[in-house]
C-alpha cells in the first residue's frame, strides 16, 4: 500500500532522515520505532504533505504523493492522527469530528460513520456537546482518532498515540487501534514505547539518527538483543 524509498527530508541544512527505506502492505499494523530526534515524526509529516522531502520517493497505491499537496493526500485515503492530538478546542466533540469529514460530499454515509465512531469510542457520544478543552489527555486522543477516521481512511498514520497519557487508557488505545486494524484499516505508527507498539505490530522498523538500522516482526524485533538493550530496558 505504501512504500517509501531513499527519503530525505531536510529542516533548513539539518538532515532529519537519511534515504530511509520502508513498506507498509495493506492490513498490516507496522511500528516504526526510536529514540527522540530518530526522525520518527518526519516520516510522517512527509508522508502526509506537511514537509517537503528534498529527495526520494513516497509511493501510495502505486502512485508517487511526495509532491502533493495535504489535501490531495487525506483526498487518496491517508489520515494522521497528530503528535500532541491537536483537538480543535473551543469546539465541541461532534464539531471536531464532523471537521474529520470537510471533504466529504456524502451526507448520509457522514452520519452512519459518526454512529460507528460513537459505537467505537462511547464516552464520546456521551461528551458529544462538550468542549474537547475540558476532555482529559486519553479522551481528547479518542477525539482525535474519530476524526482522522471520519475522512475514511485506507492508511491510518499515528504519532505518539500513548503520549502523555495513563496506563489504563494507553492500553484501551492500543485495544481500539487493534479493533480498527482488524476491521481493515492499514496502520502505520510512530510510537516511542516500544514495547506496546511492538507487541501490536506485524512488522516494526527501527530508527537511528534519521536511518532505518533494523527490520523485523514485531516479535522478532521484541526477541532482540539490540532493541531488549536501547527501548526495553533489557
Amino acid at each position: 500500500m505504501l512504500k517509501v524509498k531513499d527519503l530525505s527530508v531536510y529542516y533548513g541544512v539539518i538532515q532529519a532522515t537519511k534515504e530511509i527505506n520502508f513498506e507498509v502492505n495493506e492490513g498490516e499494523i507496522v511500528s516504526l520505532i526510536g529514540a527522540n530526534g530518530a526522525g520518527k515524526s518526519t516520516v510522517l509529516k512527509a508522508i502526509s504533505g506537511l514537509h517537503r522531502p528534498k529527495s526520494g520517493e513516497i509511493i501510495f497505491k502505486g502512485q508517487p504523493i511526495q509532491k502533493e499537496s495535504t489535501r490531495k493526500i487525506v483526498q487518496l485515503g491517508i489520515s494522521q492522527v497528530p503528535e500532541g492530538r491537536h483537538v480543535f478546542k473551543g469546539m465541541t466533540v461532534m464539531e471536531n469530528l464532523e471537521m474529520g469529514a470537510f471533504l466529504r460530499k456524502d451526507k448520509n454515509d457522514i452520519q452512519k460513520d459518526l454512529k460507528m465512531v460513537f459505537d467505537r469510542f462511547p464516552v464520546l457520544g456521551e461528551r458529544k456537546k462538550q468542549d474537547t478543552a475540558t476532555l482529559s489527555g486519553g479522551e481528547q486522543q479518542m477525539v482525535a482518532m474519530g476524526r482522522a477516521l471520519m475522512s475514511r481512511p485506507k492508511l491510518l498514520l499515528l504519532d505518539e498515540p500513548s503520549m502523555g497519557l495513563a496506563p489504563l487508557f494507553i492500553k484501551e488505545i492500543f485495544n481500539i487501534i487493534q479493533m480498527i486494524n482488524k476491521q481493515g484499516t492499514t496502520v502505520l505508527l510512530i510510537e516511542q514505547n516500544a514495547k506496546v507498539a511492538l507487541e501490536v505490530a506485524h512488522r516494526g522498523y527501527v530508527l537511528e539518527t534519521g536511518k532505518v538500522v533494523q527490520t523485523g516482526t514485531g516479535k522478532e524485533l521484541l526477541a532482540s538483543d539490540e532493541v531488549q538493550k536501547a527501548y526495553l530496558g533489557g
